[in-house]
């Protein structure tokens, strides 16, 4: 019988070993595995390259595990930000490399990736500091940068329902990077806020196929007050 589910984020990422290449779903906080990242954490692996959207906020998630230096490389589109205090300490004291990623090349190389594609040419970021050492190409009447496809050894990625095979749905614009994260990683972990029996979910509703997800572990949605209420991103406004 497949059965994915795990019964803890910890259990889940046990074997992390060093020097893996870890994607982390989400964009700005939307979609963000927070509770994944934590266990990251804890577990203690080093010396990660990460790849995400952005290089973390604040003092949580992402922040955290790259203030505790566990981070030696970020690979992402948008590093800097008015709270992106940990990423600037590090990277200015040369202990963190950054390979800055135009956000459509980024979320194209994931997706290649999960595609098996070799690599694609594209315009973006020809005849930019992006482009030196890479091959170009005039295509079209353009000039074309080539790019591979970035591929991880774990995705960490935040779905809203999901049943023991690892079939998925999202929850509005939390599902950003997840799908295509989830297709170029070796080891797929999801967290979902609700485990569904089999054929609970619409298959025209499924996003991404349990084929591409090894691992699933329910998580508490978060909550204000002891009315249980839904902070607004989960009431509808937004997501999380």
């Amino acid at each position: 019988m497949i059965d994915k589910i795990v019964a803890t984020p910890a259990q889940a990422l046990a074997d992390v070993p060093d020097g893996a290449t870890v994607m982390i779903g989400g964009f700005g906080t939307a979609g963000l595995p927070n509770e994944l990242t934590e266990a990251l954490i804890e577990q203690g692996a080093g010396d990660l390259v990460i790849v995400n959207n952005n290089a973390g906020n604040g003092d949580t998630g992402l922040a955290a595990l790259i203030a505790k230096g566990r981070v030696r490389k970020v690979i992402c589109s948008f590093p800097r930000q008015v709270d992106s205090w940990h990423f600037d300490r590090l990277y200015r004291a040369g202990r963190l490399e950054l390979e800055l990623v135009p956000q459509g090349n980024l979320a194209e190389r994931i997706r290649a990736a999960g595609a098996g594609i070799g690599g694609f040419f594209t315009p973006t970021g020809y005849g930019t500091e992006l482009a030196r050492g890479k091959e170009t190409r005039l295509i079209g009447g353009r000039w074309m940068v080539l790019e591979g496809p970035l591929h991880a050894d774990f995705a960490l990625i935040k779905a809203e329902r999901g049943d023991r095979w690892g079939n998925l749905t999202y929850r509005m614009t939390a599902r950003n990077f997840g799908p295509i994260m989830a297709m170029a990683a070796r080891t797929t972990v999801a967290s979902v806020h609700e485990v569904v029996e089999l054929g609970a979910l619409d298959p025209e509703a499924v996003v991404t196929p349990g084929l591409f997800v090894q691992r699933v572990v329910r998580v508490v949605r978060a909550s204000t007050g002891a009315g249980g209420l839904r902070p607004p991103a989960e009431a509808g406004v937004g997501a999380r």
